[in-house]
């Protein structure tokens, strides 16, 4: 199984993918990682944050855009080479994310792509944006 190589790609390209973001995808988040971050797993401790509310943690959300990356454009084989990121509103338990990334530069002498990463919520919010630059598939 192989992605889209620099040829097989165009400005513009999109693909998408969207999760229900669980309690227990937190937890298990968080002991993959080992953050523990009260906002993201202690009821009584968020319920005085800014949010009112445990959220989800920012990296969790941000993963999805890896798995968009991975597995539909440029797909499998691309290497992640790096992300800007800007949290803009908080993923709350039970949020339903959906991650997109447009094709917006195609450095083909270097065999670099640049994609607009954005993420939003059941209602459209954007909750995260950035650009992730990566190595399609040769």
């Amino acid at each position: 199984m192989k992605g889209k190589t620099i040829k097989d790609l165009k400005i513009g390209d999109t693909a998408m993918f969207q999760k229900t973001l669980s309690e227990t995808d937190v937890y298990l988040y968080a002991g993959i990682t080992g953050d523990f971050n009260p906002a993201h797993i202690n009821a009584s401790y968020s319920k005085d944050s800014i949010f009112k509310d445990r959220i989800v943690h920012g990296m969790l959300t941000a993963g999805l855009i890896s798995t968009v990356l991975g597995t539909q454009l440029p797909g499998p084989g691309t290497i992640y080479l790096s992300q800007e990121l800007k949290f803009t509103a908080p993923v709350r338990f039970l949020d339903t994310i959906t991650a997109e990334v447009e094709v917006i530069e195609i450095i083909e002498e270097k065999n670099r792509i640049k994609l607009s990463t954005t993420c939003r919520n059941q209602r459209n919010e954007m909750v995260l944006s950035g650009i992730a630059t990566v190595i399609p598939p040769k």
